[in-house]
């Protein structure tokens, strides 16, 4: 899914959760796959859909072949300046 394919999107207004599940499917996935394919819980993946969560909405992005801060600008560019908004993703550390 394009941008300018996309159903009614505003300048940094975030795909619709319907619209991201949609995208993976046309791709002939899930949340769920996705999820399990990543070592997570099958409904662990859909946290990223309500709530920032940067390595969530990284697996989502690589599963459509969108990137992440064109399905959810909210959350990589700043509104008033829509300059980018750094984000960190935690890493594990061996214990």
């Amino acid at each position: 899914m394009t941008l300018s394919h996309s159903p009614t999107f505003l300048p940094f207004q975030d795909w619709h959760p319907a619209d991201i599940i949609a995208a993976l499917r046309k791709k002939g996935t899930s949340l769920a796959a996705e999820s399990r394919a990543a070592g997570l819980s099958s409904s662990t993946l859909a946290n990223a859909l309500t709530r920032p969560w940067a390595k969530g909405e990284l697996l989502i992005s690589k599963a459509i072949g969108v990137p992440a801060e064109t399905i959810w600008p909210s959350r990589y560019f700043d509104p008033q300046t829509h300059a980018p908004v750094a984000r960190l993703m935690r890493t594990r550390h061996p214990k």
